[in-house]
């Protein structure tokens, strides 16, 4: 297939399941071998989603611009009571656990974690651990009620996303239901506390395996659509994420997932697909 087109392809993958609570880092792997492609790896995985950060910075833009401002007044008026102010800090709060933790299992995470039996048992198991929080969660809570212990706890749910197939999206949602958070207070927070650490993981991978990911002129411009084309589609599942979750509960997502993981360990089984 044409360099090109199959960029597009894993960008629409990458723009659709990064946000919706499936893993895009499991169908990143799963799809391709599909399709016969080789495993595309972790750097490139973790370079396009750049582009699906760039379609939550757009959408949230008056949220993150709000935050922003709230808190360099706050240093220039050494009052950090007001709700920008704590929202910030409970995002930097929240992304700390993910960059320990990607750090500190950063082998695991590039070579054992990307194997199609880790992904399908996690997309299976985590399934179970959605629909109990989805089912026992009060739902009570706004954004605005996010406290720093609430903020740890959901950036700790967040760290577990570094195993494909937990999904990142869905850890968090998830970890805010444990916190009763309603489903829009939830999903919100997710978006926002994806911001660094999408973009730290996707610039440092760009840091560290450059002439990997540009060795080639087309390789370049293959990285380039799939970043672009992520974003487009990834602002679109943004906004119909937020608008399913207002009156719909997980319970989609959690059924898709668990056929996806069993689909995956037949066709393994009957070496239809290989690791």
């Amino acid at each position: 297939m044409n360099e090109i087109l199959k960029a597009a392809v894993l960008g629409i993958i990458q723009g659709l399941t990064e946000f919706l609570p499936i893993s895009s880092t499991a169908h990143l792997r799963i799809m391709p071998s599909f399709f016969g492609w080789d495993d595309i790896g972790s750097a490139y995985t973790a370079v396009i989603q750049i582009g699906t950060m760039a379609s939550i910075v757009i959408y949230f833009r008056k949220d993150i611009s709000m935050m922003l401002k709230a808190f360099f007044l706050s240093l220039k008026k050494k009052d950090f009571s007001s709700d920008g102010v704590r929202l910030f800090f409970n995002v930097a709060l929240g992304t700390i656990p993910i960059l320990i933790a990607g750090y500190s299992f950063k082998s695991l995470i590039d070579n054992e974690f990307r194997s199609l039996y880790v992904m399908s048992a996690t997309l299976i198991i985590f399934s179970f651990i959605m629909a109990f929080a989805e089912r026992f969660s009060k739902k009570t809570r706004e954004i605005s009620q996010i406290t720093l212990a609430d903020a740890l706890f959901i950036g700790i749910f967040q760290a577990l996303a570094l195993v494909p197939g937990t999904t990142r999206s869905g850890a968090t949602i998830t970890g805010a239901f444990f916190r009763n958070m309603n489903r829009e207070s939830a999903a919100r927070f997710s978006f926002l506390l994806s911001i660094p650490a999408i973009l730290i993981s996707g610039l440092y991978k760009l840091y560290d395996e450059w002439e990997l990911l540009f060795r080639t002129e087309e390789s370049l411009a293959g990285l380039m659509t799939a970043t672009i084309v992520s974003g487009v589609v990834g602002y679109i599942a943004i906004w119909f994420l937020l608008l399913y979750l207002r009156t719909h509960s997980l319970n989609l997502f959690i059924y898709y997932r668990i056929l996806l993981g069993v689909v995956v360990l037949v066709f393994l089984y009957f070496n239809i697909i290989h690791n």
